[in-house]
């Protein structure tokens, strides 16, 4: 068996291990769009799960599942079918990439420009130099991608 999947919320109030890991997708439908404030959400469906800190908040977003969110930071962490399945936004883990989607559902919601997306430009004053230094005065209170004993740290509280 693989190593677990961990993750969890922007703030770190409710964080997951999920033991396994079955297909990943793009979904474009409205639901989604509306849910992740983005014109897709990819998704993927997670076994085994374990919620370490915390728990999620519930809206039952249809008559066929709820979007589980963070009640804190208001990061959408997954969605809980009726049918029992849980798909978990792959942004949520600590390493999104273990999760590649592979398929693309609901087109007919797609955004016309979603296409496009691969060959926008870099604007010609992007300065990477600039953005290092600036992410250096930067000051997140984001939870760090891994697990951690305690959160947030002292000096927040």
């Amino acid at each position: 068996m693989s190593e677990p999947v961990t993750g969890g919320c922007q703030c770190g109030a409710v964080r997951f291990r999920i033991g396994r890991l079955g297909r990943s997708s793009v979904c474009h439908c409205r639901m989604c769009q509306k849910a992740t404030g983005n014109v897709f959400g990819i998704f993927v469906t997670a076994h085994d799960v374990t919620w370490t800190r915390g728990a999620p908040s519930r809206f039952q977003s249809s008559n066929l599942g709820q979007r589980l969110f963070c009640r804190a930071c208001g990061t959408p962490l997954a969605v809980e079918e009726t049918a029992g399945n849980l798909e978990f936004a792959i942004g949520t883990f600590d390493d999104p990439a273990r999760a590649a989607p592979t398929v693309q559902v609901h087109l007919e919601s797609r955004a016309a420009f979603f296409d496009t997306l691969p060959s926008l430009p870099v604007p010609p004053d992007y300065d990477e130099e600039r953005i290092r230094r600036q992410d250096g005065y930067l000051r997140s209170r984001q939870h760090p991608d891994h697990d951690t004993q305690d959160w947030p740290p002292e000096a927040w509280r």
